[in-house]
């Protein structure tokens, strides 16, 4: 791992996902990009420098839009200086537009590692810019994308939970999987949640477990079945249970539920997990 991007508004849940990067950067030895996205007030154009197309007849937005350039610029220079301060090694972005788009784009054209964002919080106050957009980079991103809704009591993640499906679109996300593992030297305790819309006796499921976490040569693991009434209540449950570190799902990135877990659960289970989630949409294979 070389590249960590973190999306940022300067918000509670994007401070949070710093500070997680950047304790991830020194274990891994890697380089942190802060991101901030100006949403433009207008439709008119803008540079990095906050210079103005002449087609806008619309100042006081212009004005307004050139000020969170400004603001933009100083809080993440702040921000740089506070990770440097730390060790971390850190340079950052800027770019005016939608959110969304502009993280993917970095995301792409950096050929980024790992995205590590916040979750929205519970209340209105508590929602962001960078919460309200880390379900479509969730469903989209073809790098690992790692979620954090609050502060973990420490990022040594020596317990992961890996929810599988048993499918063998997992191998991509088995890499990654075990790459975390080895960097934590932790344990893998592989889950499959039993619902009563697809439900599968103990023994046979057991077996199947065995045989794949064999097949994609995962080392120090457990073997679980949990029986919940949801797949996405199931694997955070089951979290909870074991008082894991951090959560791990493969996805496909769409809605449904198909040979590997959708998209909607991985989005739930980030929405409502207070754990740590590590999702790979295993479509973007990379």
């Amino acid at each position: 791992m070389k590249k960590i991007l973190v999306p940022t508004d300067f918000s509670k849940p994007a401070q949070i996902a710093t500070d997680v990067a950047a304790d991830i950067a020194k274990k891994a030895n890697a380089e942190v990009t802060l991101l901030h996205i100006v949403e433009e007030a207008t439709a008119g154009s803008f540079n990095i420098e906050g210079e103005v197309s002449s087609r806008e007849d619309d100042w006081e937005n212009k004005i307004f839009t050139m000020r969170l350039i400004e603001k933009g610029k100083k809080q993440l220079a702040n921000a740089v200086e506070n990770l440097k301060s730390n060790g971390v090694k850190v340079k950052s972005e800027l770019k005016i537009g939608a959110p969304f788009h502009g993280m993917r784009s970095i995301i792409t054209d950096h050929n980024v590692d790992l995205v590590v964002m916040g979750t929205a919080g519970q209340t209105k106050l508590e929602e962001s810019i960078i919460g309200s957009n880390t379900e479509k980079v969730v469903r989209h991103s073809n790098c690992p994308v790692l979620t954090v809704h609050r502060k973990p009591s420490n990022t040594d993640f020596r317990n992961i939970v890996y929810a599988t499906s048993l499918s063998e679109d997992e191998a991509v996300f088995s890499r990654v999987i075990r790459k975390t593992q080895q960097m934590y030297d932790s344990t893998l305790h592989l889950v499959r949640i039993n619902t009563p819309g697809n439900f599968q006796r103990d023994a046979v499921v057991k077996k199947a477990m065995s045989d794949f976490a064999r097949k994609l040569q995962l080392k120090n693991f457990t073997i679980n079945v949990f029986n919940d009434l949801s797949e996405e209540e199931g694997i955070i449950y089951f979290a909870d249970s074991i008082n894991a570190d951090l959560i791990g799902m493969a996805t496909h990135g769409r809605t449904g539920f198909a040979h590997v877990l959708a998209g909607s659960i991985a989005e739930d289970v980030v929405s409502h997990s207070k754990r740590p989630v590590l999702t790979f949409v295993t479509k973007n294979r990379k």
